[in-house]
């Protein structure tokens, strides 16, 4: 294969790029190998008939699975053709089986190494996409021959970057120097036409790595080899996973007189790369595990770089303490007595234990975290594990069933096909189902299927045909044999439904009182009259589904037709050309509980107006309204004899400073130091009654509390 692609890559460049209409200057890497890969994949046999295909069995996870059988003689090699997309699958889950006797000697296949590896082994690196100034550095030293525009033989002294000016233009331009037998001269790269390496080996090297980078795009298919070993004619047989679109189903439902008629199709692809001759088809819905893993693709585990020890000239000493004096001098006991000096040393030696063991551990601990950085194989283990991890929790939902078509299938490659599952008359029946949020006026046609087949009908589509005509489109979820399923399909115009909402306000049911706090009960009410008016020439069957919340006790009607996880369902007979009606009531409780220390009057007169208190509650809180009233009496009070004691205070402080100015002989002195006296005989007065008012106001605050604490009332 390397001999066609590199020869095919030679006449190329021996016939000229002009050919083919391309520039004669190609710059980079990129561009010689865009030109060579215009010369297209390698032809590969698109079909195998040596082990035709039997059987397929298709998950609507995304997978099938692909079983050939045929027969085979003596020792015996079967090729598979695969797409490069589908070898990890196939190196997963391939099975081989000889079943006369014989068994298999190895599955052998080309192997991929990783392209940034194989490229960086020749002498050329192409891994980065160089330009041709950056390819031209690599070789230098090599000789060349250029055309610029005459012919000009040289040995490459290096590649360097300059700028000119053109104008008010700056640019960059790339120049070559090379040492030929005239001396030095410099070429710039825009005036290159041509570069040829003289040397054959660095030539050929290019010219693999090339070749290399160019199969490294090709979505070209790969051959998987089967070596049989045996005697005689036996059978052999080979099943595999591969990816796959996912399978649908669709269905018809035809709504007659008598029971309607279910038609039921499978819609499967062929997507591979082989026709289906006669194979034998089972469909299989469920949640099995699946995943892809990288196994075609070579792995590399990082290793350690250990640098070699070298011994240079030696470098002036400077000696330490001696470690021994200092662990003495750590190591007194609690009474103050100096270890001897064989224990010193033992102490030593278990520190210097636990620093190396301290150390290991640093280093194992960092060891995971460096294959990491590195992206080594530790790297792709923890990851594959955790990508196991996550498959594993996610596929505990469903379960699994299977459609087993009976004929042959025969299908063309990249073709699909609708296959028969179910064509059986069903029970059903006709209703109309309103819900306000999906229409305010108008219910929905509908039907209320039982699946009374023997088959799971999986979720899909359904066209409903209704007195031989299209009626309209509904989706069924998943529905297991003997389940029951509505669907609806089309607006009935024939009903009209009218909503009226009535809320009653909260009503006190009860009142109790538990050492202090009072625990009180309201109870909500709220009514949904739903009002039906047909304009049908039939009895109809109305379905009115009304929302369901926890928190409301549904009171009228005291059961509802169905309940689902979020609505009620209420079926409601409805006679042709007549009205009809529906009362939904609900209750709700609450409960709030409060101190009675923090009721304030407003809502101790609700309670003791509210009839469905007990008297002993009532008398409960007319005691601690009046003791209340009490230590209000009390507080006030204290306040005004505090504002009384603020107003003398502030006087005598006026007095004093007035005092300041005046003789002590003068009459105005004499009249201030009496009515200081009088107001400081006063002050203590209320001094003395605030005193007395402060003990009494703590005393029946503390006889309020101890009630109210010993409150249990019901």
């Amino acid at each position: 294969m390397f001999h066609f692609v590199s020869t095919r890559f030679h006449n190329w460049l021996r016939q000229g790029a002009q050919t083919r209409g391309l520039s004669p200057r190609i710059h980079g890497v990129a561009a010689l190998c865009a030109v060579f890969l215009l010369a297209g994949p390698l032809s590969a046999q698109e079909k195998n008939d040596g082990l035709p295909l039997r059987q397929i069995v298709m998950f609507n996870s995304g997978v099938a699975f692909y079983q050939h059988a045929g027969t085979v003689t003596d020792d015996a090699q079967i090729d598979l053709k695969f797409n490069v997309d589908d070898i990890n699958d196939l190196l997963k889950s391939m099975v081989v089986q000889d079943l006369g006797g014989g068994h298999i000697s190895t599955v052998s296949y080309n192997s991929k190494d990783p392209l940034t590896r194989t490229l960086k082994t020749f002498a050329i690196d192409l891994t980065e996409d160089p330009s041709l100034a950056e390819l031209l550095k690599q070789v230098r030293g090599e000789e060349i021959e250029i055309e610029a525009p005459e012919k000009i033989t040289g040995l490459i002294v290096g590649v360097e970057t300059r700028t000119r000016r053109i104008e008010d233009t700056v640019e960059e331009i790339s120049q070559l120097t090379l040492l030929t037998d005239g001396g030095l001269r410099r070429i710039s790269l825009e005036d290159i036409g041509r570069i040829k390496l003289t040397n054959p080996q660095l030539n050929a090297e290019l010219r693999q790595a090339l070749a290399i980078l160019a199969l490294g795009h090709a979505t070209d298919k790969k051959t998987v080899s089967l070596h049989f070993l045996g005697k005689g004619q036996r059978q052999v047989r080979v099943g595999y996973i591969q990816e796959a679109p996912v399978w649908k189903t669709s269905y018809r439902l035809v709504l007659q007189d008598d029971k309607p008629l279910l038609q039921g199709w499978a819609i499967v692809e062929n997507t591979t790369e082989s026709d289906w001759k006669d194979v034998s088809l089972t469909l299989v819905s469920g949640r099995p595990i699946s995943f892809t893993m990288d196994l075609y693709q070579p792995l590399y585990n990082k290793r350690p770089v250990v640098q070699m020890e070298l011994y240079s000239s030696l470098m002036p000493q400077l000696y330490e303490t001696d470690m021994l004096d200092l662990a003495e001098a750590e190591s007194k006991d609690k009474k103050g007595q100096i270890l001897s000096r064989a224990a010193g040393r033992r102490q030593l030696a278990k520190s210097r234990a636990l620093a190396s063991a301290a150390r290991k551990y640093s280093y194992a601990a960092d060891a995971p975290m460096a294959g990491m950085a590195g992206g080594g194989g530790a790297f792709y283990g923890q990851a594959s594990n955790l990508a196991v991890q996550a498959a594993a929790s996610a596929s505990e939902v469903g379960e699994l069933f299977q459609y087993v078509i009976d004929t042959p299938v025969t299908l063309d490659r990249r073709n699909s096909a609708m296959l028969p599952i179910v064509n059986e008359e069903i029970e059903g029946e006709k209703v109309s189902i309103y819900n306000a949020r999906t229409h305010a006026k108008h219910p929905l046609n509908g039907v209320r299927l039982k699946n009374t087949t023997k088959l799971d009908l999986m979720q899909g589509p359904i066209t409903v045909f209704d007195g031989g005509s299209y009626a309209g489109d509904a989706k069924i979820s998943h529905l297991k044999a003997g389940g029951e399923r509505l669907i609806s399909y089309a607006l009935d115009l024939a009903l009209e439904v009218a909503p009226e909402t009535k809320m009653r306000p909260q009503q006190l049911v009860s009142c109790r009182i538990v050492k202090g706090v009072v625990y009180t009960q309201y109870k909500l009410a709220r009514s949904q009259i739903y009002k039906i008016k047909s304009t049908a020439g039939d009895d109809k069957t109305v379905l009115i589904e009304h929302p369901f919340d926890a928190s409301w006790k549904l009171i009228e009607p005291q059961e509802p037709s169905e309940k689902t996880r979020n609505l009620y369902r209420f079926a409601v007979a409805v006679k042709a050309g007549e009205s009809a009606s529906l009362t939904v009531r609900e209750e709700r409780t609450l409960q709030e509980t409060v101190s009675i220390t923090n009721l304030d009057d407003g809502r101790i007169r609700i309670f003791l107006a509210a009839q469905v208190i007990s008297p002993q509650v009532k008398a409960a809180l007319q005691e601690v309204v009046k003791r209340k009233n009490v230590l209000a009496a009390i507080v006030q009070k204290r306040s005004e004899l505090q504002r009384q004691i603020k107003v003398i205070t502030t006087e005598q402080e006026r007095i004093r400073k007035n005092m300041g100015s005046l003789p002590k002989d003068s009459d105005l002195f004499r009249r201030y130091v009496q009515k200081f006296t009088q107001q400081e005989d006063q002050n203590d007065r209320l001094r003395e009654t605030l005193t007395a008012s402060i003990a009494d106001e703590a005393q029946l605050r503390e006889q309020l509390n101890a009630y109210i604490a010993g409150l249990n009332i019901r």
